[in-house]
């Protein structure tokens, strides 16, 4: 798409943002319905694997495209766990 009127960091940050948005929607719509993981139904399984998949591909390209490496989210995550440790009961470590 050589015609675009947006350059490549505003797609990728526009891209990225309806992503999370897509993202953020599926999950109000499954803590709506559901009070347990294991209650949700497959086809809502899936549409949220939709979801993530999607966020998951833009921050690929948000590395292919150097504005951060693996390496950089991978030492995020670490962190944000550590914290999550603290603050949450999702990490029994």
């Amino acid at each position: 798409m050589d015609n675009s009127p947006i350059n490549t960091l505003q797609q990728l940050m526009t891209i990225t943002m309806e992503e999370c948005g897509e993202l953020t929607q599926r999950c109000s719509k499954i803590m709506r319905k559901y009070k347990e993981i294991e209650e949700i139904n497959e086809e809502q399984l899936a549409k949220l694997l939709e979801e993530a998949g999607d966020v998951l591909c833009m921050l690929e390209l948000m590395v292919e495209h150097g504005l951060f490496t693996n390496k950089d989210l991978g030492s995020r995550v670490n962190e944000k766990r550590e914290k999550l440790k603290q603050w949450s009961t999702l990490i029994n470590e």
